[in-house]
């Protein structure tokens, strides 16, 4: 098996069922760096343990702006895959980072598919990856699905798009009540370049943003940046 490291995945990836994202709290700039050399060195530097055939497809890390945060990504062919790897791999490999890096806060984990995905430049490799969280207020997988193409129809009706989006891929988490937007960036400074022109949020101040805007049943969310930092996968 080949591994392979990269800063990015590629969340066009067939054969991916499932999508982790999971957000732990390190405390410092340094503390990020650090953690992200010691998950690299756990899951490559074992050359006798070898990636698990249970494991991800990919597992990714970035950087949170805030210089505390860590967020990961992880796809895998099904859920199930991911509970065998919990019950066989996983409090060995958590405990060779906390050895290297005390005093993680692991915060939250959310489960997630992939529901809808576009690229305007594929190619190229972003700088900065904004997630955009959305939170209704039940369960509703109908409506996580709307709310994602009514998106897309503002999206595709925009006069004048930021040219610094790359990418975004829509995913819907499998209790029905939440949507998360991994959208690809040239950089930070394009991201908030767009939140400060006029409008509400990205995008044009049109009658498609509007209905994303008041969509029914939107209780919170929140848009975070991030720095990629490593994204590493087998095949």
């Amino acid at each position: 098996m080949t591994l392979r490291i990269d800063t990015v995945p590629n969340l066009d990836r067939p054969g991916v069922g499932a999508v982790l994202a999971s957000t732990w709290n390190v405390g410092t700039p340094e503390r990020q760096d650090a953690a992200v050399a010691a998950i690299t060195n756990t899951w490559t530097g074992q050359q006798s343990r070898p990636w698990p055939a249970d494991g991800p497809v990919s597992y990714s890390v970035f950087k949170g702006t805030d210089g505390e945060s860590l967020l990961h990504l992880s796809q895998w062919r099904e859920l199930s895959d991911y509970d065998a790897f919990v019950a066989r791999h996983r409090t060995e490999r958590n405990s060779e980072i906390d050895d290297a890096v005390p005093g993680i806060q692991r915060l939250r984990l959310d489960k997630y598919e992939l529901y809808r995905g576009a690229s305007r430049d594929p190619d190229r490799v972003p700088g900065a990856i904004v997630t955009v969280e959305v939170e209704f207020d039940g369960p509703d997988p109908a409506r996580q699905r709307a709310w994602i193409d009514t998106v897309f129809e503002a999206l595709g009706s925009d006069p004048a798009p930021h040219p610094g989006g790359l990418s975004g891929h829509f995913h819907t988490s499998f209790d029905g009540t939440k949507v998360l937007n991994f959208a690809q960036w040239t950089s930070v400074e394009d991201h908030i370049d767009a939140l400060a022109a006029p409008g509400n949020g990205v995008g044009s101040s049109t009658p498609e943003w509007q209905r994303v805007h008041s969509f029914p049943g939107v209780v919170g969310g929140g848009v975070r940046r991030w720095l990629p930092a490593v994204s590493l996968s087998a095949g």
